[in-house]
């Protein structure tokens, strides 16, 4: 913007004539418009300076000087007010825009009228024009330069939630299979001396379990991961078997939808392995219960140990958020549920923990429809229990989990 200011070449040739009355009060009006000018132009590029207070005082100044050498010299220095409306350009933007442009158009014409009669509309007209098009291509220019920063800004994020979701998919698959390795680990050690079939077993069960590690990391990183709940609830019996502790599994209810499952299927991994790893416990029962308006999935353990460090229980749903109640593994499966709708809730059992008995025996997986049995109870004894839950047929919600927890998927 600062070669406009040529458009006073003309005022400053009729001083060094010396056809400017008061000559040293047009030179030093030049010098001050001029200095004005070049203030108001470098802070129109910075936006805390150009809403500054001080630059308002400046444009109010300039103002002052414009009108003062146009309304006392005409002639060319009429020029000055197209000049000066480029700079209301730079640095007013919406409604002060809007305020200031046309009373200033006015002005710039009446003075012109008073000096030069007709000749002030092409005044008039230049002042207005240069003072809304220089407004529209900075503001542009500055909407070109959020819309790259708010860009990088995105692919930093984007960056973040993948750095994200491997983290929690490595800790959920790595954490559960170890523990299952180290588990079957020490019963392969424990029965070797006298039942080597069965030792050979538990290894070839450690194998198995390997290879679907490796297999389930390189989806982890390819974000390409789905889950099968019946795969990992018979995992969770072979690893609770194994640990010494019985396991009885219970599924009723409608088909699941895939990303239910794939969230399910991380809540019973978390639970069991921490169950093998802390709870001590004898026996653990896993419920999954599937209305027309939510699932409901609960692992219950009778150990005397807690399940994960110390705290308040976890409690994450859409109305409420408290302190989870230990690890990493538990926090992260509580962002996961909340992003899809649901809630998850973990903690001590204040009481005996009784479950329906549904029909299929100890360690054995009941198909849909089995919660129509007797209704006995089936103590479980004091413990921990983790429990997980879902709105079902929420698409929305389905969205969600693919953005925050897989973005990738």
């Amino acid at each position: 913007m600062l070669p406009w200011l040529l458009l006073g070449l003309g005022s400053f040739s009729n001083l060094i004539r010396g056809e400017t009355p008061n000559p040293w009060f047009g030179a030093i009006g030049l010098l001050v418009f001029n200095s004005l000018y070049v203030s108001v132009v470098f802070r129109s590029f910075d936006r805390a300076a150009r809403d500054s207070r001080a630059t308002r005082w400046t444009l109010v100044a300039m103002g002052l000087m414009t009108f003062g050498l146009a309304g006392a010299y005409g002639g060319s220095w009429l020029l000055f007010l197209p000049l000066f409306g480029l700079a209301c350009g730079s640095v007013l933007r919406g409604r002060a825009l809007a305020l200031v442009g046309l009373p200033l158009t006015a002005a710039a014409g009446g003075v012109a009228a008073y000096h030069d009669g007709w000749g002030a509309v092409s005044v008039a007209y230049g002042t207005f024009i240069s003072m809304m098009v220089t407004a529209a291509i900075l503001t542009l220019s500055e909407t070109v330069v959020q819309l790259r920063d708010t860009r990088q800004e995105l692919a930093r994020s984007a960056v973040e939630r993948e750095r994200l979701r491997f983290s929690r998919d490595l800790h959920d698959l790595l954490g559960h299979t170890l523990s299952v390795i180290v588990v079957k680990a020490e019963a392969a050690r424990r029965v070797a001396p006298r039942d080597l079939a069965a030792a050979l077993g538990q290894v070839s069960d450690i194998e198995s379990v390997g290879r679907q590690a490796l297999t389930e990391v390189r989806e982890a990183v390819t974000g390409y991961r789905e889950g099968s709940l019946a795969t990992d609830l018979d995992r969770a019996r072979s690893a609770l078997a194994a640990a010494g502790i019985e396991p009885v599994v219970r599924q009723s209810g409608p088909p699941l939808e895939p990303w239910a499952e794939v969230l399910l299927g991380w809540v019973v991994r978390e639970a069991v392995t921490n169950a093998v790893r802390h709870s001590a416990a004898t026996r653990c029962l896993i419920t999954v219960d599937g209305s027309p308006e939510r699932i409901r999935l609960t692992v219950t353990d009778d150990g005397a140990g807690a399940a994960v460090g110390t705290g308040a229980a976890v409690r994450t749903g859409a109305a409420e958020d408290s302190v989870p109640y230990g690890g990493t593994g538990l926090k992260g499966l509580t962002e996961r549920l909340a992003a899809a709708g649901g809630s998850l809730e973990a903690g001590p059992v204040a009481g005996p923990v009784a479950g329906p008995v549904a029909g299929p025996v100890a360690g054995a997986v009941a198909g849909p429809g089995a919660g129509a049995g007797t209704g006995a109870k089936d103590p479980v004894g004091q413990g921990f229990r983790v429990t997980a839950e879902l709105p079902v047929g929420a698409a929305s919600a389905a969205g969600r989990v693919r953005d925050t927890a897989y973005p990738e998927w």
